[in-house]
């Protein structure tokens, strides 16, 4: 009996020792993780004629669609959608006003149908007029309480796994991970760190104009209904140069969104990667 117990020990240490051995575990034994883990083993690796200095090692990652769920409508933009209704009794005006009317309606493809003038309009409503701790507020109670209305799960669960280890690993082999993404720089900083383990200072994304204001109880940030910068396209690049000061040598995306970051990135000296997600999976995800 004792030996039989040894046994299964040694085989359970095995199993252990094998799974610690994987730094990707939730990937498929394919190409992709292959060249992943060939990457940064060679970059890390000094003499290797891949090695990429530590201060250099900068990876970026979109964030809708690459590191959580964007189908089938994009997390801030349910958050708009809820804000549009929490709003209303403050504007009966909407009942007749584009996009809003057809959002009370229920009728979300009728608001969409007004293409990215309506969106605007609707982030400007919904985001804008406030202090920028206001704004953190009410993301952060919304993140508390909202739920997928597929998975029935918070938003910050529906993260993805697979992302979720390759940044832990690339920070474990000393590159700096940075979320460079359309979706409103405000709306991500909040949660991101407890989510991701990236701090709100490596987070990029799209703003609106901000200005200081001296309040009653001192200086604040106030968020005016103005578009400042849209970070998207070949805004990626522009803002990685103007945010991050150095060029990534490792990048992830998802969408035509993420075409120019990629380019930048693949267009820079030495050793470089690539990497575009595409989401095949209906049963965990939704098969797009």
């Amino acid at each position: 009996m004792r030996t039989r117990m040894i046994l299964v020990l040694l085989v359970l240490v095995t199993r252990v020792v094998s799974a610690a051995d994987d730094p990707l575990p939730s990937w498929n034994d394919g190409p992709t993780k292959q060249a992943i883990v060939k990457f940064v083993t060679e970059a890390t690796r000094e003499g290797s004629a891949a090695f990429v200095p530590p201060a250099e090692r900068i990876a970026t990652f979109d964030n809708d669609g690459t590191l959580w769920i964007e189908q089938p409508i994009y997390t801030q933009f349910a958050f708009a959608l809820a804000r549009v209704k929490a709003l209303a009794p403050e504007h009966p005006e909407w009942k007749t006003t584009q996009p809003f009317a057809d959002i009370l309606a229920g009728n979300l493809k009728g608001a969409l149908g007004g293409g990215e003038k309506a969106i605007v309009e609707l982030i400007m409503a919904t985001h804008a007029g406030m202090s920028t701790a206001d704004f953190t507020k009410l993301v952060e109670d919304w993140l508390a309480t909202a739920r997928d209305a597929r998975f029935k799960r918070p938003y910050t669960e529906l993260v993805y796994q697979p992302m979720l280890e390759l940044m832990t690993w690339l920070r474990a082999n000393g590159f700096e991970t940075y979320i460079v993404s359309g979706g409103g720089v405000e709306f991500m900083r909040p949660w991101t760190e407890r989510v991701y383990g990236i701090p709100p200072q490596q987070v990029v994304g799209s703003t609106i104009v901000t200005t200081w204001v001296m309040g009653p109880g001192g200086p604040v940030l106030m968020r005016e209904p103005k578009v400042d910068y849209v970070d998207d396209g070949p805004g990626k690049p522009v803002s990685i140069n103007k945010f991050i000061g150095r060029r990534p040598v490792f990048a992830f995306g998802n969408s035509d969104g993420d075409q120019q970051m990629l380019e930048w990135t693949a267009a820079g000296t030495g050793a470089r990667f690539m990497g575009l997600v595409h989401h095949t999976d209906a049963v965990r995800e939704m098969g797009v």
